[in-house]
């Protein structure tokens, strides 16, 4: 329907007979336009004395969806929560969630510990609940026991003399070789003269070294001997230089097995202890052994630089070890839990859903290790439930793909996105991936279950259940009194004072009202909590319950909130800014009804459709159409009406119109089909020539056999008009026109009803559009007799001789324009 504003009511321009008295049969008794709930049954005079509803009220399908969700442990059974905001999938949702945690076991342990044989891939333990955090406080303390202790170890005097033993074994191996040549050089002449640049060989006589003068005048023969000794003695000295390195190897291997000796010794004994408390943890007793070799191995950690290796620094690109790589970074800690772990993540991005390994910055580098991984609530929900938030699920990028990767492999792997998608980044890891057991429940609306459904090939698989909330229930009178206790508890919940028996019927009736059908109670309890919040206040401090008065109140104070937009609508109405009339009768004119949505508030207003009519080739042009500004439902329901002319009119003879219609002073897009009954009036009115009652509107939709249809938004339909009616004052000729099976759904203001009470407004059920025309005109419609024609003086008929007056005339001009087929 259209978004627009009416007018003041004002005279008819034309108005050739006064408005027709509209019969009584058909009108609506005040007592049907509300229906109002009684809980006289309960015996209680307020919620006080009410027991308060324990359980969740309406939703029998989605609490056995969720419960069977829950129970089933097979693979891709997890669960989508599927129904509109405030219905309480939320509160459903987790009560049955944490019944269903409370009956499982506590969740294992995890962490993560450095991987010695890959150390850029770091390995995941996993432990019983509780001992997670034992270990990692057993390391930290074996760690600070082992600095102390290899510190000792290594500068005590038992190790110092051992290693001194070992140094001096080496020197005097050296210096032996050097002495072994020395004796030999001398044999020949020579002695070993060691300078800063290295050993040399010196020509001595009468025990002296020779200098070069002195050298120089030997005797040719002499000075030859000296150089044949000076190369053999070179070449000896070279010999003994290439032992030097495999001795210095072998000093320092025997040396690193004292260091190993020592540590063996020192470590046994304490990493022993922890050990002997894991010997029924397998994975922990091997990585405890892995952490003592590499103990053995790396020892230097522990050790100053006159321990590691000359004090040499690491070269470039080599880092030092260094103890962290002995701790236990604990992911998830299960000791406090009682039962399963129920997680809700808020914020579900990438790194909060999966994890991420965090970076520190040194000397310019983002570097990492396996103490920055930090665990996602994948990894906290582990062995129990998740619960997300659909949409805000999928509004964070690769989060889906990335929560279906886990479900589907059941292993969650930690990566960067950045990997994930190739892209370079900083040095990062590549952890183990952590075995996955959880069972994911996501919250979401229909519309967005739906498009997953058709859209993604894998959410059927991976999402079996489907848990769809009921937004409303039967009005029996069990379920009235089941739905006041209800409101009791969110009231006690809400730490509010009692309501009074007839505040908690208004409850119920102003419930009904916002189901928009008076057959049935709303779920939507998150506005109720809302209004009852609300009541609760405006009763006052000293009030003992809350009363009916207040109930209304706080209604009126939520419209009053919301009803700007209808005020000024209003107020162009009463201006004239808007032209409407609702009093005399005008042709080929009539008010449809529209609803305006503003946020959550609705309203309805009139509209005026006004149809033209003249001769054609049978278009019925629907101006909004040609102008964009009609949706396709609303185009659908002008289609329909050609259909509906073509059956009852022109089954024997062409259609030889052209009409036109349009919502008059519509500036804003229009849809639904709600006004197809009043355009067809409008046009039978045009094509007759019948003048229609203003003083009425009307709203319903219609098939292509002139059957009145129900349409949405009844009840401000028809105070949108009472309303507008009132500017002008209420004359009792004015009312609302509506289809007979919209009867069940009227939840009129109170206000409206007490105007058809006092026979100051009426309203109308129809079920066809004869019944229509019969309001708006005074005519009888008129049925077809055995002849095929219907009776004189009916609407029917001035319809149906107009059409073929038309039809006469078109075949009269195609006539004159044939060309004269020439005589033989």
């Amino acid at each position: 329907m259209p978004n627009r504003s009416p007018s003041r009511p004002r005279p008819a321009r034309r108005t050739p007979d006064p408005a027709p008295a509209q019969p009584a049969s058909r009108e609506v008794p005040a007592e049907r336009l509300r229906r109002r709930s009684s809980l006289a049954a309960l015996g209680a005079g307020s919620s006080a004395e009410i027991e308060p509803f324990a359980g969740i009220l309406g939703q029998a399908r989605a609490e056995a969806a969720v419960d069977l969700g829950l129970r089933m442990r097979s693979h891709g059974y997890n669960i989508f929560v599927l129904g509109a905001e405030g219905t309480g999938r939320h509160f459903l949702v987790h009560e049955y969630v944490a019944r269903a945690a409370g009956e499982r076991p506590r969740p294992s342990d995890w962490c993560y510990v450095f991987n010695f044989d890959e150390p850029n891939q770091p390995r995941v333990l996993e432990l019983p609940p509780g001992r997670g955090v034992a270990l990692r406080q057993e390391m930290l303390e074996l760690v600070e026991s082992l600095q102390a202790a290899l510190v000792g170890a290594f500068q005590s005097e038992g190790y110092q003399s051992r290693k001194e033993a070992i140094e001096q074994e080496f020197r005097e191996r050296q210096e032996k070789a050097l002495e072994k040549l020395g004796e030999e050089a001398k044999e020949r002449g020579l002695v070993v003269v060691r300078t800063p640049m290295g050993v040399i060989f010196a020509p001595i006589a009468d025990g002296e070294v020779l200098t070069p003068d002195l050298f120089e005048k030997l005797a040719d023969e002499q000075k030859q001997r000296y150089a044949a000794a000076t190369e053999e003695l070179q070449a000896q000295l070279q010999r003994v230089m290439r032992q030097a390195p495999r001795w210095q190897a072998e000093r320092r291997g025997r040396l690193q097995e004292l260091r190993r000796e020592i540590t063996r010794f020192t470590v046994e004994p304490l990493i022993g202890e922890v050990r002997a408390r894991y010997t029924d943890l397998p994975n922990v007793a091997r990585h405890l052994e892995a952490v003592q070799a590499d103990i053995e191995t790396h020892v230097r950690a522990f050790l100053g630089p006159e321990e590691n290796g000359e004090g040499k620094p690491p070269a470039a690109g080599e880092s030092r070890p260094t103890t962290k790589r002995y701790l236990v970074n604990l992911l998830v800690d299960s000791q406090h839990a009682e039962g399963a772990p129920v997680v809700t993540e808020e914020n579900p991005t990438y790194p909060n859903l999966v994890g991420r390994v965090e970076h520190l910055a040194q000397m310019g580098n983002l570097v990492t290790d396996f103490t920055l991984i930090r665990a996602g609530a994948l990894h906290r929900a582990n062995g129990g439930f998740l619960v997300l938030d659909a949409l805000r699920l999928l509004r964070q990028p690769y989060a889906w793909d990335a929560l279906k990767r886990a479900i589907e492999t059941r292993r969650l792997r930690l990566e960067s996105v950045a990997e994930s998608l190739g892209m370079a980044s900083p040095a990062s890891l590549a952890p183990e991936p952590v075995p996955l057991d959880v069972k994911i429940v996501l919250i979401g609306d229909r519309m967005l279950y739906y498009l997953l459904t058709m859209q993604d090939l894998d959410f059927a698989r991976l999402f079996k259940v489907a848990a769809d909330f009921e937004e409303s229930l039967p009005r029996t009178g069990e379920n009235e009194a089941l739905y006041a206790r209800l409101l009791t508890k969110l009231g006690r919940d809400e730490g509010l004072r009692p309501f009074a028996r007839e505040a908690l019927e208004r409850l119920l009736e102003e419930s009904a009202r916002r189901a928009d059908d008076a057959e049935r109670l709303s779920l939507h309890t998150g506005e109720m909590v809302d209004l009852l919040r609300e009541a609760n206040l405006l009763a006052g401090s000293d009030a003992a319950a809350v009363a009916a008065r207040d109930v209304d109140a706080a209604v009126a104070a939520q419209i009053f909130r919301a009803d700007r937009v209808r005020a000024r609508w209003l107020e162009s109405v009463e201006r004239g800014t808007v032209r409407l009339e609702t009093a005399g009768a005008v042709v080929g004119q009539v008010n449809g009804l529209a609803v305006v949505q503003v946020g959550s508030f609705a309203f309805g207003h009139p509209a005026r459709i006004t149809a033209r009519v003249r001769l054609g080739e049978g278009e019925v042009v629907n101006i909004e159409r040609e102008v964009e500004l009609s949706g396709p439902l609303h185009s659908k329901g002008v289609l329909i009406l050609t259909g509906f002319l073509g059956d009852r009119y022109a089954r024997e003879r062409p259609l030889a119109l052209a009409a036109s219609l349009v919502f008059e002073q519509s500036y804003g897009g229009i849809d639904g089909d709600s006004a197809s009954m009043a355009e067809l009036c409008a046009l039978l009115s045009a094509i007759a020539d019948v003048p229609l009652s203003q003083s009425l509107a009307i709203t319903g939709s219609v098939d292509q056999r002139g059957q009145a249809q129900a349409i949405g938004g009844v009840n401000e339909k028809i105070e949108g008009f009472f309303d507008a009616c009132r500017l002008g004052g209420l004359t009792g000729e004015q009312g609302v026109v509506v289809p007979q099976s919209n009867l069940v759904h009227l939840m009129l203001r109170a206000d409206v009803v007490a105007a058809v009470e006092e026979g100051k407004f009426r309203v109308f059920a129809v079920r066809d559009v004869d019944d229509c025309l019969e309001l708006l005109s005074g005519l009888p419609a008129g049925e077809r007799g055995r002849d095929g024609l219907f009776p004189e003086g009916s609407f029917n008929r001035r319809v149906e001789e107009r059409l073929a007056a038309l039809a006469e005339l078109k075949a009269a001009q195609e006539r004159k324009t044939r060309p004269a087929r020439p005589r033989r």
